[in-house]
Formats: C-alpha cells, structure tokens, sequence
C-alpha cells in the first residue's frame, strides 16, 4: 500500500505568483518607506565590514568597555597587527572611535546603534 508523499522542498515555480496582480497600495507603501540609494550603499558597506569573525569579536568586546589594540589582541586571539588593521577599517566606516591617553589609544564603539546591531543579529542566529 503506498501513502502519499507530502513535499518537503518547495519546487523553484512555488515562490512565483500564479495570478500576475499588482497591489498598488503594498506596492506604494513599500515605495514610500525605502531609503535612498546612498543610505542603502552605505549600510552595504557596514554589513560587508562586519562579515568578518575577526572584526565582531572586536565589537563585541568594545560593546562590553573600551580597550586598548594590545587588549583587543587578547581577546580576539590574533596579533596587535592584525587588531589594528581590523581596528582602521572600522573607524573608516565609523563604527569605532578612539580616545588618546599618553601613548596608549582607547578604542569604543561610535555610537549605541553598533551594539544593538550586534545584539539583534545575535538574537536572530540563535532562534
């Protein structure tokens, strides 16, 4: 006796539209609420240099306390050099800064909005 087989993976056409209608009122609110092309660009870049192990544990650690590149060494298990080219590819996309004191910089994460990045891409990997 043979028992119905139920799909498990949707065939590729499952996700095409069987009925070709727009909805003009999901089409402009969806229109209405995008960002430009530069913000988009922009967020782009932060998402590719934070595609980097290396550099989210470098976040991660800043989202704790400020720390200097020898710290920073540390924690991430990589070398100071390494840390610190880690460390200027993200203070050109702005999302760390520094704070001289003597000889020694302290590194900080820019602005809160960094933190809760990481906090919410953490919550989605773990559900």
């Amino acid at each position: 006796m043979r028992t119905s087989s139920t799909r498990t993976r949707p065939r590729a056409d499952d996700s095409l539209c069987e009925v070709h209608l727009i909805h003009k009122d999901a089409v402009h609110a969806a229109l209405r609420a995008r960002a430009g092309d530069h913000e988009l660009a922009r967020l782009a870049d932060t998402f590719q240099i934070m595609a980097s192990p290396s550099r989210l544990r470098i976040v991660e650690a800043l989202a704790v306390r400020e720390m200097c590149v020898c710290d920073l060494a540390a924690v991430v298990g990589v070398s100071q050099s390494a840390v610190s080219h880690h460390l200027r590819q993200l203070r050109q996309m702005r999302i760390v800064t520094y704070r001289k004191s003597g000889r020694i910089a302290y590194y900080r994460l820019d602005d809160g909005h960094i933190a809760e990045m990481l906090a919410t891409g953490l919550e989605h990997v773990r559900e």
